[in-house]
């Protein structure tokens, strides 16, 4: 399995180990910490799709979160590996809309609907290009 998870069905899979560094005094992970799992998630789902940070920066663009609905439903702890899962929900002009799941084997942690926006160096939105939408549908 590659560094950055896999591609299945269309749903990104990313298994990543709870660190101590992860967690609050009380061994479980900080809350912050499932914003930081999925946003692996989603990096990783848009690398193996062929989207690279790298290369957009280089272009100008870039995404950014524009809208995040979370529900924490449980809890990880120390030396729990969890799989993160990504999918694309929906695309269009400069939106990217994603559905993610933080999962300890079936159980579902956290989940988060994200949306994404593309913009350039102004900061103004961007249309995704047709060549990376084609990419992401394919992922």
């Amino acid at each position: 399995m590659s560094l950055s998870g896999y591609l299945e069905d269309g749903v990104h899979h990313l298994d990543i180990r709870v660190y101590f560094e992860d967690t609050d005094f009380s061994g479980i992970v900080y809350h912050a910490n499932y914003l930081k799992f999925c946003e692996r998630g989603r990096s990783d789902m848009l690398r193996l799709a062929g989207v690279h940070h790298s290369d957009l920066a280089g272009d100008g663009i870039h995404f950014v979160v524009r809208h995040m609905q979370c529900d924490f439903r449980a809890s990880a702890r120390i030396d729990d590996v969890v799989r993160v899962e990504t999918r694309p929900k929906r695309a269009s002009g400069a939106r990217l809309v994603l559905v993610q799941a933080v999962k300890l084997a079936e159980k579902v942690l956290f989940e988060a609907e994200v949306t994404l926006a593309l913009i350039n160096g102004a900061g103004r939105p961007q249309r995704i290009p047709p060549e990376m939408m084609r990419a992401m549908s394919q992922a």
